[in-house]
């Protein structure tokens, strides 16, 4: 599940004699066939920590840095360079996507503070405005210039509403029922994907939709109460995260009005698909811990196949963000110091 601003940091084989050895030696024969298919790339920071939020076909990655000793900065990579896209006037800036056409939103803070969407292109940063007066996050942005996220539908401490946004119009997407509603993604067809409050007497209590030609639709969840959407490709393929009958959240894939769980890796008890491309092909994060996922491992999920990804020498945790029509993938690994890097992988 993409992380909410608003919250702030969200199998058993049984067999005789050599059973464990032989189960062993093919978990690690596995792991090793996997690991040799992606190489890791870590890419040069603004100066400290940093994390690759989504990659363009024609790969643009867009991401977060941290500055030395400062704030995070909005940050561009391509062709091993990195670029700071500056700020609204305020310290902070995050960039969560962007087009084929090289722009990027995100949110960043303005002079006094107070948080804004952003459009970004031609090298200048321009606010996109507000759905009421307060707080507004962009997370997705299509071929269109077509931009998704929330925003406060009033003053600040009014509920947040999803939007979509075009030509300076925001379209207040409404909720599923419920007092609150977030937006993640936007393909090109302008159907958003998001989270939405299913019942005003219960806060938090979200299930995943997809919003289309005016109508939000409620894709229910695993068997649990809960679920969010965090992709959508120009199929209409959805991916995110929903609890299941056990409790346990896990990735999904949601087609044709069927939702479809994607399991977890061997020992894992958490899942959760974060981006997708037009192949079908789903990235995200497993854990074995159930309760707070953590710590995370990068996963890619195609043709019910789940590969675990490399992490950078001595990492014990990252996670997969995105994937473009090549099949790179951006995210996060941390190095041995525990410190977050963005990074990509590379289909040998």
């Amino acid at each position: 599940m993409k992380q909410n601003p608003t919250s702030q940091n969200q199998f058993e084989i049984k067999r005789l004699f050599n059973a464990p050895l032989v189960v062993a030696c093919m978990l690690l024969l596995a792991a090793a066939s996997a690991f040799s298919e992606y190489s890791i790339t870590e890419l040069p920071t603004l100066g400290e920590a940093s994390l690759a939020q989504r990659i363009n076909d024609k790969g643009q990655i867009v991401g977060e840095s941290f500055l030395l000793d400062g704030p995070p900065h909005a940050a561009l990579w391509y062709q091993g360079t990195v670029i700071d896209l500056g700020t609204l006037g305020g310290d902070v800036s995050i960039a969560n996507d962007i087009n084929n056409r090289g722009q990027v939103t995100g949110y960043s803070q303005v002079a006094s503070g107070a948080t804004r969407a952003f459009l970004w292109q031609g090298g200048a940063m321009v606010n996109i405005g507000t759905l009421g007066t307060a707080a507004t996050f962009a997370f997705g942005i299509n071929q269109n210039t077509e931009i998704a996220g929330f925003g406060r539908v009033g003053g600040a401490g009014t509920p947040f509403h999803a939007f979509k946004w075009h030509n300076g119009v925001f379209t207040d997407l409404g909720t599923l029922g419920g007092t609150e509603s977030f937006a993640y993604d936007i393909n090109d067809q302008g159907c958003v994907v998001g989270e939405s409050e299913i019942d005003p007497g219960i806060p938090g209590l979200t299930h995943a939709f997809v919003w289309c030609d005016g109508v939000m639709t409620d894709l229910g969840t695993l068997g649990g109460p809960v679920s969010a959407a965090n992709g959508i490709n120009e199929n209409g393929q959805i991916v995110g995260m929903a609890m299941t009958a056990d409790f346990e959240f896990h990735a999904f894939s949601y087609e044709k009005g069927v939702m479809t769980d994607l399991g977890v890796l061997p020992g894992g008890h958490f899942s959760g698909a974060v981006g997708l491309n037009a192949r079908g092909q789903v990235v995200g994060i497993n854990s074995p811990d159930p309760a707070n996922g953590l710590p995370r491992s990068a996963v890619l999920w195609y043709k019910s196949r789940a590969t675990e990804l490399p992490l950078l020498f001595g990492s014990q945790e990252g996670f997969a963000n995105d994937v473009n029509a090549s099949g790179v993938i951006v995210g996060m690994s941390t190095d041995s110091l525990d410190r977050r890097h963005a990074v990509v992988w590379t289909p040998r």
